[in-house]
């Protein structure tokens, strides 16, 4: 069981300030639309991370985002705000005492990203997988504290990223319900206007791996109501198939 801790959060105008007591690191969340009044603020001329997040696209239901570390933040942010159009909020994290470098940062891109393409729980729209930077044990060790750090914050400013999503859902069905629910996903085993069956859209990958592999899939939100309703879970494929499929 993970150990209980606290972090404290300031709500000035436009941003939220996020910091633990005895830790070193500083978060700011931040809205895209806020920047140009945001940009202004002190933390970002600092050295630190970045995360930028957007909504699912079309054909992917995972948030997006994009990971990155810059010397100076606010010019690096700015550029993005330019260049990439996908995201509408983001967070970054500094240090109070100028304590993070270019090789600090640099390493927790590097673990960030790697992190993040483990999880596969957002769509990162990272081009390139950084090369892990040499760094002295010591200084590797704190930068994994501070990490650490980052990755206890995240979730509760909703970047779940680094989270691997659980299969919770779990069909039961026999062979034939599952397959009148694949070629008719939109019957009912009841009240003609009611609803049995829920489809979820499915990369390739996910749907190979997790629908087929594991019979199950990930976590769905759903109106409490209509959870005893459910018999069948119908699976569709996304581009190129664009169909229902299971």
């Amino acid at each position: 069981m993970a150990e209980p801790f606290t972090i404290r959060i300031f709500v000035p105008e436009g941003v939220r300030l996020i910091d633990r007591m005895n830790w070193t690191g500083l978060g700011v969340v931040f809205r895209r639309e806020n920047w140009a009044d945001t940009s202004k603020r002190a933390e970002f001329a600092r050295t630190g991370v970045y995360f930028l997040a957007g909504h699912p696209e079309e054909d992917d239901e995972r948030s997006t985002l994009y990971i990155g570390q810059a010397d100076g933040l606010r010019t690096r942010i700015g550029q993005q705000l330019k260049a990439k159009d996908f995201w509408h909020w983001g967070v970054a994290f500094v240090s109070t005492n100028e304590g993070l470098n270019r090789a600090h940062i640099t390493w927790l891109e590097y673990a960030l990203i790697k992190r993040a393409q483990s999880a596969e729980s957002w769509r990162l729209v990272n081009g390139n997988a950084p090369q892990e930077p040499a760094l002295s044990e010591s200084e590797k060790a704190d930068t994994r504290a501070f990490l650490q750090e980052i990755l206890q914050i995240l979730p509760l400013v909703g970047l779940t990223a680094f989270q691997a999503r659980r299969a919770v859902a779990r069909p039961h069905a026999t062979s034939h319900a599952a397959s009148t629910a694949a070629t008719a996903p939109w019957r009912s085993a009841g009240a003609a206007n009611e609803s049995d069956t829920l489809v979820v859209p499915a990369q390739r990958e996910g749907f190979e791996r997790v629908f087929l592999g594991e019979r199950a899939w990930f976590a769905v939100r759903i109106a409490g109501a209509m959870l005893n309703k459910i018999k069948f879970i119908a699976a569709y494929q996304t581009q190129p198939v664009s169909a229902v499929t299971h």
